[in-house]
């Protein structure tokens, strides 16, 4: 899996992965449909190939179909490579005990664990409380229109959702901040750099907007919301502003034409969304009143929306089987948010509220940096968590 890239952007290795997911869960028969986000909800800047989301239903011995469906969340796309990686990123490298690799925690490691919760299931015939069904997900990592959204807007979906894109910690989901991608484009007027007031330099005009934008920051930063913070958290979480991109030029020869820039927002729950755009395009336009630019643009390139109240019939259930799976007293999880964000705010504005979250991840896992990894125990106890969740009474077969 990890040697299969999705990288997103451009994510175009959608359409691979679901041959694989189909080729590797083909031992437990069932069905498979693919669904496809149409482009133009999803195109941008950067983007290609297909958003090929996939869903499968295993054929499950110890299931039947006047029971309730449990659908259990992918999404399939990994952060980009980056630099500074000690072993080869698209190969799953088991070093000191961890298992590197790119998306080994984040979050294609967590469809080793279903996958294996699931045979084994299978192989003893085991009673089930739930018939699983698994959602393989496009453009969680970035983009306009993630699968999920797709799905939860244009077919019923289960009452009972497992996102496993979250942690091993021992932590009951209370809901995150939502995330907004804004890109801004300048442009300028190309020309040699030794007769620069034949061009207009597009680098320098972007320097207004983004000093503008430090300025607003501790504005926007002092903002907190209700949300528990996590235990590790150094005080409440808060509204964050930052510039993550920003790009002009090729060469120290020729004065640039173009400059673009894109700046993240994680908002509160408590923050209105078009209020949270509007701020940043305010702001901008004020700063760029009197620019030499012959025009700039301010495009919506990702978004997120915030997940509130998440918790709901199934949530003790999913609380349970993680700490007999992990090892711990139920006593030790606890209920907080998170500042990242979740693709999941999509199907909540959908209308469905009630989702459950676990996975791989935890703090030192390097998730979207170099070296990210996780390890056989943590694979072994979701797959043991998995089995519990699904079956009829708490009596799995052993960990593999």
């Amino acid at each position: 899996m990890v040697a299969c890239p999705t990288v997103m952007p451009p994510g175009d290795g959608y359409a691979a992965f679901a041959d694989l997911m189909e080729q590797s869960f083909a031992p437990l028969g069932g069905t498979a449909e693919r669904i496809e986000v149409p482009q133009a909800l999803w195109d941008g800047p950067g983007l290609r190939g297909a958003r090929v989301n996939l869903l499968l239903r295993p054929e499950m011995p110890g299931a039947h179909d006047d029971q309730p469906e449990a659908m259990i969340y992918f999404h399939t796309d990994t952060a980009p490579i980056g630099d500074g990686w000690s072993s080869d990123p698209l190969t799953v490298t088991e070093r000191d005990g961890r298992l590197l690799g790119r998306g080994t925690a984040d979050m294609k490691g967590t469809i080793v664990a279903v996958r294996d919760a699931l045979l084994r299931l299978a192989i003893a015939g085991t009673p089930l409380a739930y018939r699983p069904v698994l959602a393989f997900c496009s453009d969680e990592e970035g983009g306009r229109y993630p699968g999920i959204r797709h799905l939860a807007e244009t077919m019923p979906l289960p009452e009972v959702l497992l996102n496993l894109n979250g942690s091993a910690e021992p932590r009951i989901w209370a809901g995150c901040l939502g995330s907004m991608d804004l890109t801004l484009t300048l442009t300028g007027k190309a020309s040699h750099s030794g007769e620069p007031d034949r061009g207009i330099n597009a680098a320098e005009a972007l320097l207004p907007a983004l000093l503008a934008l430090q300025g607003l920051k501790p504005v926007i930063e002092a903002r907190e919301t209700a949300l528990p913070a996590p235990p590790w958290a150094k005080g409440p979480l808060r509204a964050r502003l930052n510039i993550t991109a920003v790009h002009s030029g090729d060469k120290g020869s020729a004065i640039p034409g173009a400059a673009v820039a894109t700046v993240n927002r994680r908002y509160l729950a408590e923050e209105d969304a078009e209020a949270v755009e509007r701020e940043i395009r305010e702001t901008i336009a004020e700063a760029l009143r009197d620019t030499p630019a012959l025009g700039w643009e301010l495009i919506q390139t990702g978004h997120l929306p915030p997940v509130s109240d998440p918790d709901g019939p199934a949530t003790e259930r999913w609380t349970r089987a993680r700490a007999q799976a992990f090892g711990l007293p139920e006593s030790a999880f606890a209920r907080y948010g998170s500042g990242t964000s979740s693709d999941f705010g999509w199907v909540q504005k959908a209308g469905l509220r009630h989702m459950l979250l676990g996975g791989l991840a935890r703090p030192d896992r390097n998730i979207h940096a170099a070296d990210e990894f996780t390890t056989r125990a943590d694979l072994c106890a979701l797959s043991q968590a998995i089995a519990l969740f699904l079956a009829e009474d708490g009596a799995i077969p052993d960990p593999a």
